[in-house]
């Protein structure tokens, strides 16, 4: 089991910034993947950015350039600093966790955390 706790969610006006922390705790696979998906209501769940153990980078088009993550692999803690918000930004903040250890392949997500960017 995996356990992912997120925080820094909250309210913020357009062009505004706010970090994103999960910090994962539990059998945790040296090899993994941690990152963000969100979802907006009525739409489905998309990738924001993700980042393996060894720091290589996945992001979104609609956030390049403006979200950066990034990890620290000695707290099992991924960030997100978001950057320029827009109002489209706007959604439920997910973690992501997926580990693999040997044929064994792991996934969980956190409780999600709330976004909302005001114009």
């Amino acid at each position: 089991q995996v356990q992912l706790v997120e925080s820094g969610g909250g309210l913020v006006q357009a062009g505004g910034s706010l970090r994103l922390s999960c910090a994962a705790s539990g059998s945790i696979f040296s090899i993994n993947a941690m990152g963000w998906y969100r979802q907006a209501p009525g739409k489905q769940r998309e990738l924001v950015a993700t980042i393996t153990n060894g720091g290589r980078t996945n992001y979104a088009e609609s956030v390049k350039g403006r979200f950066t993550i990034s990890r620290d692999n000695a707290k099992n803690t991924v960030y997100l600093q978001m950057n320029s918000l827009k109002p489209e930004d706007t959604a439920v903040y997910y973690c992501n966790y997926n580990g693999w250890g040997g044929t064994s392949h792991t996934a969980y997500w956190g409780q999600g955390t709330q976004v909302t960017v005001s114009s």
